[in-house]
């Protein structure tokens, strides 16, 4: 049985702290590929850490990384066929705030078509 991922990665779901009125000065892209990987992608403007947290349903964190100061691109491919089906969400997270994209995975058999041509 093979993963699916459905509910894609929402693109935009920026949660920006209140208090800071001012955009994130990082911005991440994120996506499913059809060989069952997330692609995360988070590019910097300003020197300033990063942490990249992917927890499940239960908030249980199941991947962690920190992306130093000098670092301005970060790049890295998930593994989802291993998780179990449910919600994930992934977070990029720095001190002026952070984004936030939900992931659903899914199981669903593989179906077979039958197809019957007939010539003449």
């Amino acid at each position: 049985m093979s993963k699916l991922a459905a509910s894609l990665l929402l693109s935009a779901s920026s949660l920006i702290n209140p208090t800071t009125p001012k955009a994130l000065s990082f911005d991440a892209s994120a996506f499913v590929t059809a060989d069952h990987q997330i692609r995360l992608a988070v590019r910097k403007s300003a020197e300033l850490p990063i942490d990249v947290t992917l927890r499940n349903q239960s908030h249980e964190v199941l991947y962690q990384h920190s992306i130093g100061k000098k670092e301005d691109k970060y790049t890295v491919k998930l593994n989802v066929n291993d998780l179990a089906d449910g919600s994930y969400e992934l977070e990029i997270k720095s001190s002026e705030g952070s984004i936030i994209k939900q992931l659903n995975v899914s199981s669903q058999p593989v179906q077979q078509i039958s197809r019957v041509i007939a010539m003449q």
